[in-house]
């Protein structure tokens, strides 16, 4: 496993993690993205047993493992995933530094297309601001 270089996760949003890892039976959480949202791109988050040949691990420590697929890290890295609690409302929120703005639901977001070439084409990041599926 790498450390922790690319991508953060900050006290809060780690325990999260860890407990929504122990609720799943799941060993490691995978942040993606994927085209959609009205800004361009959303993250996506899945729970894994065991990575895939094209993730790259990072191992925050007390149970908290985070896959990126190869092909997503440029879009992801530099991100910092954090937990905020509004209210009743909690969820994860991902800070990327490459965000160039936000849609306004909070879900989206999109990327300057000359530092988001992603495979030849300009990447657009949306949805990927926040996690709707937080308990």
């Amino acid at each position: 496993m790498n450390e922790p270089q690319t991508i953060s996760i900050t006290a809060n949003a780690s325990v999260h993690i860890r407990n929504q890892l122990q609720q799943t039976e799941a060993s490691y959480l995978r942040l993606g993205v994927k085209e959609s949202g009205c800004n361009g791109y959303m993250y996506m988050l899945d729970f894994l047993e065991q990575p895939e040949a094209d993730d790259e691990c990072f191992d925050f420590g007390d149970g908290v493992r985070v896959c990126v697929r190869h092909q997503d890290m440029a879009m992801v890295s530099g991100t910092e995933v954090d937990m905020v609690t509004e209210g009743l409302n909690s969820a994860l929120v991902f800070k990327n530094p490459r965000a160039v703005s936000y849609c306004g639901c909070g879900e989206s977001f999109a990327v300057d297309a000359s530092e988001g070439a992603q495979g030849g084409k300009s990447v657009d990041v949306g949805d990927l601001a926040t996690d709707v599926g937080s308990p």
